[in-house]
């Protein structure tokens, strides 16, 4: 046993000197700030928060400005690069055939799975918060999906959109008789790999997004509910001019939150390889070009183009959320 141990030691010391590290980088910063004139209980505050800055600057801040300057670079990982400025940004908007299918088809994803999510675990909260007996296990069943691996998820719906031994032909096999259509190669045939990737993605109503609606509505206060009763409004009327008023700063986030992370799929379209004629998802694109083709300059500029879209269509959502979102004690 410790014979192996030398084959680890440098890790093993390594590891223990980033403690130290942090531990010396809290203290200096301590008495620099002591030495400037603050406080010692800010300054012993800002020292504290000095390792999560450190891992910051290192780990999230130094990666993104890094990728920046890729982008604007011709990189390999093996022979370095050199600075070509526009022409990564230029060969994807002009000169690459995959690009554009790989906006579209990403693009389109999010925005058909974003409200189908949002409203999907809206309604299924909305059962979880009715009064009834064995409420806590349905709640459980239903909060599964969030603590199963992705990977799993994934290889199950790439054996159930099996075109010849799918449960999912099987069980519409009927349909498609009725029909006089063949069953289709869902992940084979480029027309069915968006709807494919689309009834996947109903997997993601349950979860985390189900708990969050059911935390918002049980914040509704009763009162609202009563007086609305006294005069008159039967249930949907109470979802309508209650509920959903109070609840659309959840549903902001719900939804700013779901098109980032549809924008950003990645591990499920990896593990269930449809085929290239429909396109790649940008994640895919991005890992392709950097880590099998080793251009890091062109992943990274793609990288930044779908960064930017999100940006984008997270500023349009906020810039529209006065319309449709209820703050209390906000004048309109």
């Amino acid at each position: 046993m410790f014979a192996n141990m030398g084959a680890y030691g440098a890790t093993l010391i390594r590891w223990a000197l980033v403690p130290v590290f942090l531990l010396l980088i809290a203290a200096l910063l301590y008495g620099m700030l002591r030495l400037i004139g603050w406080r010692p209980k800010p300054a012993f505050g800002l020292a504290l928060v000095s390792p999560w800055l450190v891992g910051f600057l290192v780990f999230m801040a130094f990666p993104l400005l890094y990728s920046l300057y890729l982008s604007f670079t011709d990189f390999s990982i093996f022979s370095g690069g050199r600075w070509v400025g526009l022409q990564n940004y230029a060969r994807l908007f002009f000169h690459d055939r995959e690009f554009w299918p790989s906006l579209r088809l990403t693009v389109l994803y999010a925005l058909v799975t974003v409200p189908i999510g949002v409203v999907g675990a809206l309604l299924v909260a909305l059962l979880l918060s009715q009064r009834v007996k064995a409420i806590g296990l349905f709640r459980t069943i239903y909060y599964l999906p969030a603590v199963l691996p992705e990977v799993a998820v994934a290889l199950l719906w790439r054996w159930l959109f099996n075109s010849e031994s799918g449960l999912i032909n099987r069980l519409l096999a009927p349909l498609f008789r009725i029909l006089r259509i063949d069953q289709p190669d869902w992940f084979g045939d480029p027309h069915y790999v968006l709807p494919a990737f689309i009834i996947m993605s109903l997997w993601g109503i349950f979860g985390t997004n189900v708990v969050i609606f059911l935390a918002a509505l049980t914040d509704v206060p009763r009162s609202l509910y009563e007086a609305a009763e006294i005069d008159g409004a039967v249930g949907w009327q109470k979802l309508i001019y209650i509920t959903i008023p109070q609840i659309s700063p959840i549903i902001l986030l719900q939804v700013v939150m779901g098109m980032i992370s549809a924008l950003q799929i990645f591990t499920v379209a990896m593990f269930v390889r449809p085929t290239s004629a429909a396109g790649k998802f940008m994640n895919q694109l991005v890992y392709e070009r950097g880590f099998v083709q080793l251009h890091m300059g062109e992943a990274s500029a793609i990288a930044w183009v779908l960064f930017l879209l999100i940006l984008i269509l997270t500023l349009i959502i906020f810039r529209s959320s006065p319309a449709w979102v209820y703050y209390e004690g906000r004048e309109r």
